[in-house]
């Protein structure tokens, strides 16, 4: 396993743990900062490993990170309907 997917495996583990701890803000700083520091492991990993594997990481950042691209596609479609 190459250094990169291994750091991405270590987001993974470290979003499910934020993911159990109770927060009053519902988790939204914890999202920021993991999507701050997931966009370049995902660089590295897609980089390193080629776009499928990067592919395969996005994805799975995608489905642990749903909410907030679940906010951000509902504020396009409203932006894009005025």
């Amino acid at each position: 396993m190459s250094l990169s997917l291994l750091a991405a495996c270590l987001w993974a583990v470290t979003a499910t743990a934020v993911a159990m701890l109770p927060s009053r803000d519902h988790h939204w700083r914890a999202a920021y900062a993991l999507i701050a520091a997931g966009i370049p492991i995902l660089g590295w990993v897609s980089w390193s490993n080629g776009p499928w594997v990067g592919l395969i990481v996005l994805a799975a950042g995608a489905s642990i990170l749903r909410w907030p691209l679940i906010r951000l596609w509902r504020w396009l479609r409203r932006k894009a309907a005025r």
